[in-house]
């Protein structure tokens, strides 16, 4: 574990090849993303290592929060890595965070899935744990948990 990483991890009761697809197919990331109420507005991804990674989360009362950055790193079916830290027309941004995600599979249609949140410093850790990092990511990983069910 890093000096500033917040992390979650969670038994799915989903195959890792769905839930991976609920984070490659934008109009499923669209239906999963944001903690609800919240949701997602926009995705314009780029799905491969050193693509864009890009969507506008809106709040209940309409306001839109654009988020950009990189893939950093993408094994199918096992692991997504991606960064703000770089813009897609490869600017330096923010940084908030480098973000991995895992799937590692259980057999039985089960999956434990792992999602870190890496910080630069202790003060943007804090701010992330502070905005419910841990409640938000959790509820979002149940969520894709649903729809991947339906796939």
């Amino acid at each position: 574990m890093s000096k500033y990483e917040l992390a979650i991890e969670l038994e799915l009761d989903a195959p890792a090849e769905k839930l991976f697809r609920c984070y490659s197919d934008p109009s499923l990331l669209k239906q999963w993303f944001a903690p609800r109420p919240w949701t997602i507005k926009s995705v314009d991804n780029d799905f491969r290592p050193g693509g864009r990674s890009s969507f506008v989360m809106a709040s209940p009362e309409g306001e839109e929060y654009p988020n950009a950055g990189l893939y950093l790193e993408i094994v199918p079916n096992r692991k997504i890595v991606t960064t703000d830290a770089v813009t897609p027309d490869f600017k330096p941004s923010g940084p908030f965070m480098i973000a991995e995600v895992t799937f590692e599979d259980l057999g039985n249609g089960k999956t434990k899935y792992r999602a870190v949140a890496r910080h630069w410093t202790e003060e943007t850790m804090k701010q992330h744990e502070q905005m419910g990092f841990k409640e938000g990511w959790t509820q979002t990983a149940r969520q894709m948990e649903e729809l991947a069910k339906t796939l």
